[in-house]
């Protein structure tokens, strides 16, 4: 745009070779900086398929995790002075043609944290192909989410998100977990450390090689995310506290 790194669009990638040009491709050029893969020990050509493309290119030595890969491409955004970092899977999963959008909300100051609804409108994401037992334990899940929090999202669980600079400053993210219920640890983040949400609706396609977790390990995950909010609610009423929620010492 103007050889500024104002807005970093990060794509956390595992095994997505078959996926990973066409997202690439997809994502409008005229609001983007830089886009930046990183690379969490995938076992496919992802690797030799990114070095293809105009992007920059982190390789994990080995498989660390849905989380702890993340953590590598907000902290490599932010020390190249990102302001906004869109987080985007490379899975093909989630529609890049609404970045524009996600960036409007922050730069409005309309949120700090802009998630990609697949429920608005409500039933948009059985008509993407939300598999029936996804559709009904996301629906439970953000319903208590929002009980906890006192807040009133859509959905909880998209992975598709953008950041403001301040808050990634601001939020230990460093200290969340490795695994997938790192998303679930920045929400609540999000909400005890006082920053706002925005949310814009997003169309979602299930398909083959889009990455998806089995059903043991979305019942894992459902159960850490009720832990998330247990801790959450423990620590706002002072009956135990959690690192998770403790102020930084000072900010990245």
């Amino acid at each position: 745009m103007n050889g500024e790194n104002n807005v970093i669009v990060v794509m956390p990638a595992y095994n997505a070779a078959e996926t990973l040009v066409e997202t690439y491709r997809s994502i409008p050029p005229d609001c983007v900086d830089k886009v930046i893969l990183v690379d969490d020990g995938s076992i496919d050509e992802t690797v030799a398929v990114a070095k293809e493309l105009d992007l920059e290119l982190i390789v994990h030595p080995h498989n660390a995790g849905y989380g702890a890969n993340q953590k590598t491409c907000y902290m490599e955004a932010l020390r190249q002075g990102a302001e906004i970092i869109i987080m985007l899977h490379p899975d093909g999963q989630y529609d890049p043609a609404i970045i524009p959008e996600m960036i409007s909300a922050i730069r409005e100051g309309r949120g700090d944290f802009v998630l990609g609804s697949r429920f608005i409108p409500p039933e948009s994401a059985r008509q993407g192909g939300m598999p029936t037992y996804k559709y009904y334990a996301n629906r439970f899940l953000t319903g208590m989410e929002n009980l906890v929090m006192g807040t009133h999202l859509s959905e909880c669980h998209t992975g598709y998100r953008a950041y403001s600079r301040e808050l990634l400053e601001s939020v230990p993210f460093l200290r969340n977990s490795n695994n997938f219920v790192f998303d679930t640890e920045m929400i609540f983040q999000t909400e005890y450390f006082g920053f706002q949400f925005a949310e814009v609706p997003v169309e979602t396609k299930y398909f083959n090689e889009a990455s998806s977790i089995s059903f043991l390990a979305s019942s894992q995950y459902g159960l850490s995310t009720l832990w998330v909010a247990t801790r959450f609610l423990l620590h706002r009423l002072g009956i135990w506290k959690f690192d998770l929620f403790r102020t930084p010492h000072r900010k990245l």
